[in-house]
């Protein structure tokens, strides 16, 4: 037998194409005795990082056992261009190119490989990447090439007849390459009879085959075989076929899809031998190829990107003249204050390790110009001169990331978010994370909290005892991200930075429904699967599809069931889950490097997400891995509360004139203190839920160390110590130190250790930890890692001993924090998270109608937001009004009186500079004072005739007093109102232009008269509010249930949006619920008989109702959209031995006729102390307009006397309508009771 190495391998990174996983890849080919392997995905090397990452973990256990290292060949299979690759035009067949495998021997091969393909992307790509001969022959050194499958130029042109060509590009290449080309002969013989393949790729192979061999004889070029690897193994083909039918989005059966010939697997050496026996050295040839590649690493330290150091601060120049290698040498190797010199061969890794003494000139450098700024920021913070504490931490710290090579990436972190702030006007977040324990970070403008006051760590940021890169997350409002990117990308170079690449592959539910398309399965069936998956299963087991089938009966059944659709998509939904299914981009990743990122890792393109329409660079590797590569990742991220905060800020300013500075607001303000104690923080930053309420309620915070406790507090496991934290705050319970010195560090959370930095500040303090140490310490235990945790206890418990203290205590504190360190919080995050917090309850405590109104504005597109917003303006007394043309603005805003008005821009099909048109107006020249004189004043280029017609049905002309349906009333010649307005404004327009263009100025201008107002028929309630809904959402001005209010409120006993919680639903005996039916799906069940989807909303939200069979027949005529309904029903099991609930509705009734028939009495309760004459008169007034069947009692109350004298009304009935309703509420010594 002949040796063979696969030399051409897709993966599952050639996506939806190939199948293999690259680690079973190679684990088959150690298996099988193979001394290396390629990998070479379709235009990309998405894959490259994992096969070398997996090859080197394997290698290190081959090296235990003294055996050779298996070698990773890194490729690509890449299009080349039919002319060059910058032509795009399709009927000259540039969206195609020619196939080409491409192996690099050395890590300068790499080098090479990787401006091939990310050119390809960059500057080639049209409708795959492509790149052309030019960029072969400027990147071909080191490099190995083969003629690809029957795809490539050289084969491709044999089989379409044109040797000549096929004979140029041969020559071509062998010219280029020399002895590094390879004609590439494969063999796809489907023998089994009963397989449905592709047959005919094996006649064309032969065809390409017999004159390859001819060229290769002829020109003294190596032959090599390869199987084209898409998939691991024989019985993984049906599985990659359904994968290429997911691809194409094909049914398995349809005949005219593509097919593969099912024998890409990745075949033994034997099986190779066996097909390709005829010509060995096609065999042989393969370690060839192996032999001249290289084992190399294409990892990197930390390629640091260049910060540009004003001139006037010095060059670099300057500063290599005046210090010495020896001095470097000197300052590297020491403490922050030149004392305790490493060892020499200590001493000499750092020097490597940060690249020499060429690279440490430009870190000092940098080092020198970051200190600057840092004291010249700490003088700002701290006064001048620096408190001795401060000057400490903030010459340790600059110390640390010197002498781990990172001040470049501070100035870069500070510069650019002084540019968001000062030159873009982007809000940015105090900072997060733990890089807040920074000193230095504070003093640059990186962070905005005094870690010094806050016991926050920089060592739990950056640990002096080990080099790890820094990790900045910065947060930015949501629209202005994406300036602030292309503000690096302008300054640092657009090639020089790139967004992070990211692989989604298919999760369990996605490869049922996926697999279940391709076999045709019933919709019904699919979904049913895929319910039946439970969110997170028992045991701890990891959730895929095997494990889900051990705990899941219908899966169970449906792996074996009699319907082959239904087990088939078991089978291969199982082998192709976790597949890649697509690409994305990381949501904050993104890097910045000193160079072109192409000249270190391989580069792609994909939809720039901050800037639809224009395309951004994507690193190929993935998060995980890229910055082993070198590459320094930085996360920008998109917060919406900032965005909020800014949006409230400029609602206030517009309303109050007030301009609040949001980073100098009192961390003492008694109002917003007040707001956390009464539990009103719903729209406020991470504090809004309801549990979070309660224990708010309970605690009542006082001081902003109590908000970030109980930040940290509220998530699963520290929770259990919440009631503990408010019975000690709170004096119930009795405040506890193992050792009265820990009360230093404990002060603040009452006793209870809450953050990780409590563990770390209390092991140094009682047992002398190092900063590191410390770190160590708080990082075992939070990961849970044992032996680590272990090891570290001895020293604990002696140097404890040491400095006095009882050793059976120090066993109890560890003990304790072993039990909750893992829960303990990052009290650098909390922190900044807690300032956001309290930012936003001070906005909603001082300004809170511009508050609401501005998080109406962000949080528009989510309705459920809007509901739940406009509630709480309704407790907070805060009207929520229609939009209207002489009070809003673009967005939601604030009018004279504290109302909230909707806004312009917020009106489906108004359009913003419409909106912003009729606000400039307003603005510059008053008020509309009539329908007219808006007509008369708006610009009509911005303000047409569908603006017009949005704000009459929205309601933004009703401040006019004309009635909408009559903007759709007719004149005599059938013209709407609407459209007579409109011709009546662009005429008057035109009228005044040219009168104020005459010779004789404005005096001739003919006056024209206003069209008359039309009379039309009044619309019904439902009417209007509906269409005014369809514009802006929601109900505004009224809601259609209003006239319900009394029935939905008194005889209800469900909510609609409870409808879905049958469990909860079957614990009632009878089910009561009514609303407005909103949408209604009428549809056939699979067995063909008919069904219905009906949605119901009450005040609370919506919910819906399927109704089959009989059911759906008996009410279908009641249940249309509009219909206002009151529903009787019960939930229980359908059969005797069933535990599963069944939803039947007993009985449906319009709510008027419930209203009518039900409500037989009505009594308006009254305390004697507010009746006087006025009263009387009013609540006459009201009655006179609510006439209806119910009986009309009054209940007068005494309170000194607490009797009642309860009156009923000889003559008057009523309907308890609305209006009645809202006139007993709005006092508050009135209220009411039915029946």
């Amino acid at each position: 037998m002949e040796d063979f190495v696969h030399l051409h391998v897709h993966t599952q990174y050639s996506i939806l194409d190939g199948q293999s996983k690259i680690p079973h890849l190679v684990d088959k080919a150690i298996k099988d005795g193979m001394k290396g392997m390629a990998v070479t995905d379709h235009g990309v090397m998405f894959g490259i990082k994992e096969l070398t990452d997996y090859c080197a973990k394997v290698n290190k256990d081959r090296k235990k056992e003294g055996l050779e290292p298996f070698k990773p060949i890194i490729g690509c299979e890449m299009y080349v261009a039919h002319r060059r690759k910058e032509d795009r035009e399709k009927d000259k067949g540039d969206m195609s190119g020619y196939h080409l495998i491409v192996l690099a021997k050395n890590y300068n091969g790499y080098k090479n490989l990787i401006k091939l393909v990310s050119n390809s992307w960059v500057d080639g790509y049209y409708m795959r990447p492509r790149t052309d001969r030019a960029d072969l022959e400027k990147y071909h050194e080191d490099l190995i090439v083969c003629s690809a499958c029957i795809a490539g130029e050289v084969p491709k042109k044999i089989l379409q007849g044109d040797i000549e060509g096929a004979r140029e590009a041969c020559e071509w290449y062998h010219n280029l390459f020399g002895d590094d080309y390879y004609l590439e002969l494969q063999r796809h013989e489907v023998t089994d009879p009963s397989i449905l393949a592709n047959r005919e790729a094996f006649q064309l192979q032969q065809k390409a085959n017999k004159v390859l061999i001819e060229f290769a004889k002829e020109y003294g070029i190596k032959l090599v075989c390869t199987n084209d690897v898409h998939f691991e193994d024989k019985e993984t083909a049906e599985a990659h076929d359904h994968l290429l039918c997911i691809a194409t989005g094909k049914d398995l059966d349809d005949p005219n899809r593509m097919r593969y010939s099912k024998q890409e697997w990745f075949k033994t050496r034997q099986e190779m031998n066996d097909i390709f026996s005829d010509v060995p050295e096609a065999l042989t040839n393969t370690l060839e190829v192996l032999d001249k590649v290289e084992i190399y690493s294409i990892d990197h330290g930390p390629i640091m990107p260049f910060f540009p150091i004003p001139e006037s601060f010095g060059t670099e120049e300057q500063l290599r003249e005046r210090v010495s290698e020896q001095d470097l040498y000197n300052e590297f190797t020491t403490d922050e204050n030149g004392e305790n010199p490493l060892p020499p061969e200590e001493g000499q890794k750092v020097i490597d390790r940060l690249g020499g003494y060429d690279k440490i000139y430009r870190i000092k450098f940098e080092a020198e110009y970051l200190r600057h700024l840092a004291y010249e920021g700490a003088k700002e913070r701290y006064g001048d001169p620096l408190p001795k504490n401060v000057d400490e931490h903030v010459n340790f710290e600059l110390h640390v990331m010197k002498t781990m090579g990172f001040p470049g990436y501070f100035l870069i972190v500070s510069d650019f978010i002084r540019a968001a702030r000062e030159e873009l006007g982007v809000m940015v977040g105090p900072g997060r994370g733990s890089a807040a324990g920074s000193v230095v970070a504070y003093c640059l403008g990186i962070t905005k909290i005094d870690p010094l006051k806050y016991d926050l760590l920089f060592e739990r940021f950056l640990n002096p005892d080990r080099v790890n890169l820094p990790d900045i997350d910065t947060d930015f409002d949501d629209d202005g991200r994406g300036k602030v990117l292309r503000w690096v990308m302008d300054k640092y170079g657009h090639e020089n930075c790139a967004h992070i690449i990211t692989y989604g592959s298919m999760a369990t539910k996605n490869s049922i429904k996926d697999v279940a398309r391709v076999e045709k399965l019933p919709l019904d069936k699919a979904n049913a699967l895929c319910k039946a998956i439970p969110d997170r299963l028992p045991d701890g087991a990891k959730m895929n599809l095997t494990n889900a089938i051990k705990y899941t009966p219908e899966l169970k059944e449906a792996e074996y069931s009699t319907d082959p659709r239904e087990s088939n998509t078991i089978k291969y939904a199982k082998m192709l889950e976790g597949t890649i299914r697509g690409t994305g981009i990381h949501a904050c990743g993104f890097i910045i490097c000193r160079d072109p990122i192409s000249n270190w890792v391989p580069v792609s393109t994909a939809d720039d997400p901050d800037f639809p329409g224009l395309k951004t660079a994507v690193t190929q590797y993935d998060g995980h891995v890229i910055e082993s590569t070198g590459l320094i990742k930085m996360d920008f991220l998109g917060l919406k509360t900032l965005s909020e905060m800014k949006e409230a800020c400029k609602v206030i300013k517009q309303t109050t004139g007030d301009v609040i500075d949001l980073d100098n607001i009192p961390i003492d303000d008694e109002l917003t203190y007040q707001l956390y104690q009464q539990g009103r923080t719903i729209g406020t930053f991470q504090f809004e839920s309801p549990g979070m309420q309660k224990y708010l309620r309970e605690l009542k915070p006082t001081v902003f160390e109590d908000l970030i406790a109980m930040n940290a507090l509220y998530r699963p496991g520290p929770m259990d110590y919440i009631p503990s934290f408010i019975a000690r705050k709170n004096g119930q319970e009795e405040i506890k130190y193992d050792i009265p010195c820990m009360e230093k560090y404990l002060k603040d959370t009452y006793g209870i250790t809450v953050y990780q930095e409590q563990v770390m500040l209390l092991s140094r303090q009682l047992a002398s930890f190092t900063r590191g140490e410390s770190d160590a310490l708080r990082k075992a235990m939070g990961k849970k890692k044992k032996a680590i945790v272990d090891a570290m206890k001895p020293k604990f418990i002696k140097q404890g001993q040491e400095n006095g203290h009882d050793p059976k205590i120090l066993e109890k504190i560890w003990g304790d924090w072993e039990k909750f360190a893992s829960y303990a919080f990052n009290k650098s995050h909390a922190t900044c998270y807690s300032w956001v917090a309290y930012q936003t309850a001070y906005l909603k405590a001082h300004y809170p109608a511009e508050y609401m109104a501005a998080l109406m504005t962000r949080r528009f597109a989510q309705i459920t937001e809007i509901t739940k917003l406009m509630e709480e303006c309704q407790s907070m007394n805060i009207k929520t009004l229609g939009p209207d043309v002489n009070e809003s603005y673009r967005s939601f805003g604030v009018n004279e009186h504290g109302e909230i008005r909707f806004g312009l821009a917020a009106i489906k099909g108004m359009g913003a500079p419409a909106a912003d048109s009729i606000v400039a107006e307003r603005q510059k020249n008053g008020p509309y004072k009539s329908i007219f004189d808006f007509a008369e004043r708006v610009d009509f280029s911005n303000v047409n005739r569908k603006a017009f017609e949005t704000l009459a049905l929205s309601g933004g002309f009703d401040s006019f007093g004309i009635k909408r349906e009559k903007f759709f009333g007719k004149n005599n010649k059938g013209e709407t109102f609407l459209d007579t307005l409109v011709r009546y404004g662009q005429l008057y327009q035109r009228e005044q232009q040219e009168a104020a263009n005459s010779l004789f100025g404005g005096e001739d201008a003919v006056e024209i008269a206003t069209p008359p107002i039309p009379e039309a028929e009044e619309w019904s309630t439902i009417e209007r509010l509906n269409k005014e809904r369809e514009l802006v959402g929601i109900y505004l001005s009224a809601h259609p249930l209003d006239d319900y209010e009394l029935v939905l409120n008194s005889m209800c006993n469900t909510h609609c949006s409870e409808l879905g919680d049958k469990m909860e639903l079957a614990k009632k005996e009878n089910i009561t619920f009514g609303g407005i039916i909103t949408e209604v799906k009428s549809k056939f069940t699979k067995t063909g008989k008919p069904c219905g989807f009906v949605t119901i909303e009450d005040f609370e939200g919506s919910g819906e109702l399927a109704l089959f069979g009989e059911d759906w027949g008996k009410w279908r005529g009641i249940m249309v959209e509009g219909s206002t309904i009151f529903v009787t029903a019960r939930c229980a099991p359908r059969y005797a031995n069933s535990n599963v609930p069944f939803f039947q509705v007993s009985n449906v009734e319009y709510l008027q006729t419930v209203k009518e028939k039900r409500i037989e009495k009505f009594t308006i309760v009254v305390d004697s102390s507010i009746i006087d004459d006025a009263l009387v008169n009013d609540i006459q007034t009201v009655l006179e307009k609510d006439p209806g069947e119910a009986q009309l009692f009054l209940q007068i109350h005494d309170s000194e006397t607490n009797t009642n004298i309860l009156l009923r009304s000889q003559d008057r009935t009523v309907g308890v309508g609305n209006a009645l309703i809202q006139f007993v509420k709005a006092n508050p010594k009135m209220t009411y009771f039915i029946n």
